[in-house]
């Protein structure tokens, strides 16, 4: 047996092998645990943001500031939990899209 005939016997065999069909659609259940997770990183992206840049204006402010003030500084981090849940339910940065392109490709990713 020659070294071409394998390689013709390989070549045909590749050829013919069935392909599995793409799936048309993919799983409800799986896009909606990826949606669910691609919001909530979103979320915890902008969350993180805020309180870093909140934290650069607590490091600048001086010391009668109203942002060095331990309880406004309890309630700004609750609002930018608050702000950055809506932002992220909005999509406002496309994190999540991006995120959502990547984990399932070929399905929309309309905002909610």
């Amino acid at each position: 047996m020659r070294i071409d005939d394998l390689r013709n016997d390989a070549l045909k065999a590749a050829t013919e092998a069935p392909v599995a069909p793409a799936a048309d659609q993919p799983d409800p259940a799986y896009v909606a645990k990826a949606t669910q997770a691609a919001v909530e990183f979103e979320r915890f992206f902008i969350s993180h943001m805020l309180r870093t840049m909140r934290s650069s204006t607590r490091e600048l402010a001086s010391e009668d500031s109203v942002f060095n003030n331990r309880v406004n500084q309890d309630m700004q981090d609750m609002a930018d939990d608050l702000v950055a849940g809506n932002m992220a339910g909005q999509r406002a940065f496309g994190i999540a899209d991006a995120i959502l392109r990547q984990l399932v490709p070929g399905a929309g990713t309309g905002k909610r």
